[in-house]
């Protein structure tokens, strides 16, 4: 596929005059139209509802716009509910999807009526501990085990993952939880991240439907939803081809028309939680060239580091780069991009094939809308830029400033060490 960036080399220049580089930029009207074709891929199931995890994009102006959806959120941790929360989620509009989850935080979802989903087998006394009793809808997180493949390629090691209960564990934990007093229930499981192939979701959705009808046969437990969660992927290198949501919306239309019709369960809920594919493409990391470094290779110096966005420095992960304004001229130059941490692999391409790149170049890095900006952090006592909206009509909006020496400072208890900095 073309990567084409969403903004202009002119509107990033405009912002820039207000909000100086490094900053992320959301593209609204992507947001939208990708909204919209999710929910329609899965119109066929009337319970259908994406559950955006939040950790993917902590930002409520972005989840406010997937509300206008009736998206629900996945939460993960006391903050996102607390988001959750004030953004005028309840009820069933909440999943939280946690691991070694801390008591209270089950307590403060259940007080706000989300769905709690169980993680381990262990949790159903922690959980009835700390509420007093079961709740009566419920959900559990899945692990089949070993390796899961497509055509034989091996997309993940779900074995060697931290979340989920075991096959038995599962179907003992539905008979405890329904002796316990709950009513309805759901399963989810998360086999393989960031998959680029229509296969994943109808062949997880066969999986977990025909656990489902297990389930329902062996301990009587009335499963009224199944979570699919997250692992729909995009498409980070230009050379793949994007996912089709409406092949995937098929494919686990068929799955549950083969499974789930002939069981008499055809009014179970689809749930997903696809944060990257929600959000994603949407976003980019706006940056400018400082610093040209000719040595043993040849390095353009940008104004963003791995505080900004760590995915490449963490995982080696790809993201495209495009110079704004150099569209169409010929990369036949090979730069190592970088940015300015003590630490050699804070590197956003690492011998990539670019236009040639001048002091003052505005590079606009891909495909960072998703588990970007949340994921930074301030090391070298760096600080953690602005979130800006490219809104519809090509106006755009602050969504989140950039963080300040005060921010960074703010946490420190100077008495008796020091006069406070600022």
């Amino acid at each position: 596929m073309d990567k084409k960036p969403f903004a202009t080399l002119e509107q990033a220049k405009k912002i820039a005059e207000s909000f100086p580089t490094p900053f992320y930029l959301y593209d609204e009207k992507g947001i939208r139209d990708n909204a919209e074709c999710v929910k329609r891929a899965f119109s066929w199931n009337k319970g259908f509802r994406e559950y955006f995890a939040v950790k993917a994009t902590p930002n409520p102006y972005l989840i406010n716009i997937l509300k206008e959806y009736d998206c629900g959120v996945d939460c993960s941790s006391l903050t996102e509910l607390m988001m959750a929360k004030a953004l005028g989620y309840t009820g069933d509009h909440i999943m939280f999807s946690s691991n070694d989850t801390p008591p209270e935080e089950f307590s403060y979802c259940n007080d706000l009526g989300g769905i709690i989903n169980l993680d381990d087998f262990t949790h159903i006394a922690c959980l009835e501990k700390t509420l007093g009793y079961i709740p009566e809808t419920i959900s559990c997180r899945f692990n089949p085990g070993g390796l899961f493949r497509i055509s034989n390629d091996i997309m993940d090691n779900p074995g060697d993952s931290k979340y989920g209960m075991t096959r038995d564990q599962l179907f003992e934990a539905f008979r405890i939880l329904k002796g316990k007093g709950a009513k309805r229930f759901g399963i989810h499981a998360f086999l393989a991240s960031n998959t680029v192939t229509d296969e994943y979701y109808p062949m997880l959705a066969e999986i977990l439907f025909q656990l489902a009808v297990d389930l329902e046969k062996e301990t009587g437990a009335d499963i009224c939803f199944i979570n699919l969660s997250g692992g729909v992927g995009i498409p980070y290198r230009p050379d793949q081809t994007p996912n089709n949501i409406f092949a995937i919306g098929e494919g686990v239309r068929q799955a549950y028309e083969k499974i789930l019709g002939p069981a008499g369960m055809d009014d179970v809920a689809i749930y997903t939680e696809m944060g990257r594919y929600m959000m994603g493409p949407y976003g980019a990391l706006v940056t400018t060239a400082i610093h040209e470094k000719h040595i043993y290779k040849e390095y353009i110096g940008v104004d963003a580091c791995a505080v900004n966005l760590m995915r490449p420095a963490m995982y080696g992960a790809y993201h495209h780069i495009t110079v704004l304004g150099k569209e169409d001229a010929p990369c036949d130059h090979c730069y190592d991009v970088t940015g300015s941490l003590c630490e050699n692999n804070d590197k956003f391409a690492i011998d990539r094939m670019l236009p040639e790149i001048a002091i003052g170049d505005i590079l606009f890095i891909h495909d960072t809308g998703a588990h970007g900006y949340s994921m930074g952090y301030n090391y070298n006592g760096k600080l953690r830029s602005a979130e800006i909206l490219l809104k519809t009509d090509g106006s755009f909006q602050l969504i989140r400033r950039a963080e300040t020496p005060k921010d960074y400072y703010a946490t420190f208890d100077f008495s008796g060490i020091m006069d406070p900095v600022l």
